[in-house]
């Protein structure tokens, strides 16, 4: 079994290419992965449903 990977927003916006405004604008739409609270101001993502965010695009564009 693999662990899975928290990514910081700035590791989120450089794999799906989206800035920063628009993933908040996303999850705030139920359009992206909620982030998670990791400390009084830290957020991250598993990097498990950031990859399976991007798939289910690739799959939608194919």
């Amino acid at each position: 079994m693999t662990e899975d990977r928290i990514l910081t927003i700035q590791e989120v916006a450089t794999r799906t290419s989206l800035s920063i405004p628009t993933i908040y604008r996303r999850i705030k739409a139920g359009e992206f992965p909620k982030q998670m609270s990791l400390g009084l101001n830290r957020v991250g993502w598993l990097e498990s449903k950031v990859v399976e965010w991007i798939n289910e695009r690739q799959q939608k564009a194919a």
